[in-house]
């Protein structure tokens, strides 16, 4: 069974939605190691995502027919890894040298034929103003009002990515806003072309490559369909870091940076191969306390903030109920109500 949310479900208040910390007191609560680079572990993690992606492909390359799906699920989980680490360069927490994330971010995220500068200012943007209600940028539910006023089209697109079309939802947001660099200005401006011009001519003449050589099939097979699992894992991550019927979108005025980065982030287990290929990326409440702190001290940070702060710390197992709990109820958001229903808005 499902929880249903309605309408006049009373609001859930965030603990001390107001509170007598700052985010810096809970900062000051975790030890200099979790903040420390350690090259051989950055390095390693890059080795391990090479080699498990190489695997796939190789296994994709020999494997008969029937075996496909469960190789495909691997090659695209072991790609979201090239992800993971491109998102610690964009945060400066890969190396201490800008040129070397640059380079890295760059290198990892062009198989993905993501543009790195372009996501990385934009993710920033959302670490900067996290469940601040109709100001953050990823995954932002649409208010009641906003919803009504938007034309059938939007209306449709948006019912599909917050219900079972989720999944797909990453692939809107790829495509929506990481290429238009007309939208920045000055030096960004500069850095979102290139990071897109990358994309667009490499991704362009790789898989015109790959359907000379593979033929359609062999796009489908080699690209198509291990990028589809990517954008699963990106979307289903992204929509469980800070989605659920008990945390809080707030406005602005009313918006607390401790109380919204602590209690408003979710940490959700996955199955074991999911958390090393992904490199600890669901460890997700250290890393917005702090952007500084490397994916592989995430686990040590996040038993230092449960033990001092565990009455804020929201945790989740993944399965299919969490999923269908998340689409089936947490579609509308208004301060006042909370989450409602597609259902409850229109009847």
């Amino acid at each position: 069974m499902t929880l249903s949310i309605t309408s006049t479900t009373a609001k859930q208040p965030l603990i001390d939605p107001q509170p007598n910390f700052k985010l810096k007191d809970i900062i000051k609560t975790l030890p200099k190691q979790v903040f420390l680079k350690n090259p051989r572990k950055a390095w390693q993690q890059v080795i391990l995502s090479v080699a498990m992606v190489g695997l796939g492909y190789f296994g994709l390359a020999i494997s008969p027919w029937y075996l496909l799906p469960i190789i495909w699920i691997f090659t695209g989980t072991a790609l979201t890894g090239f992800f993971v680490i491109g998102h610690d360069a964009a945060h400066h927490s890969f190396s201490n040298s800008r040129r070397v994330n640059d380079i890295v971010g760059h290198i990892l995220m062009l198989p993905l034929l993501y543009p790195f500068h372009g996501w990385r200012i934009l993710h920033n943007h959302h670490h900067k103003h996290t469940n601040k209600l109709s100001v953050d940028n990823a995954w932002q539910p649409w208010k009641p009002e906003d919803y009504n006023n938007a034309g059938w089209l939007m209306q449709l697109v948006y019912r599909a990515m917050r219900g079972r079309l989720w999944w797909l939802a990453s692939i809107v947001h790829w495509a929506g806003l990481h290429f238009q660099w007309n939208r920045f200005a000055g030096k960004q401006r500069e850095q979102v072309k290139f990071s897109a011009l990358l994309v667009i001519i490499g991704g362009g003449i790789g898989l015109t490559l790959l359907t000379l050589t593979t033929g359609w099939w062999g796009l489908v097979k080699f690209w198509l369909i291990p990028w589809l699992i990517y954008h699963f894992w990106m979307s289903t991550f992204t929509l469980v870091h800070h989605t659920a019927v008990d945390v809080q979108f707030q406005p602005a005025s009313e918006w607390n940076e401790a109380t919204a980065q602590l209690a408003g982030t979710i940490h959700c287990d996955y199955p074991w191969w999911v958390e090393i290929l992904c490199h600890d990326i669901n460890v997700h409440v250290p890393h917005h306390i702090s952007t500084a702190i490397p994916a592989y001290n995430l686990r040590a940070a996040h038993e230092i903030i449960q033990a001092n702060w565990g009455k804020y710390v929201k945790e989740r197992q993944f399965n299919w109920g969490l999923l269908l709990e998340i689409t089936d109820n947490c579609h509308l958001y208004d301060p006042e109500n909370c989450y409602q229903t597609f259902d409850d808005f229109h009847s």
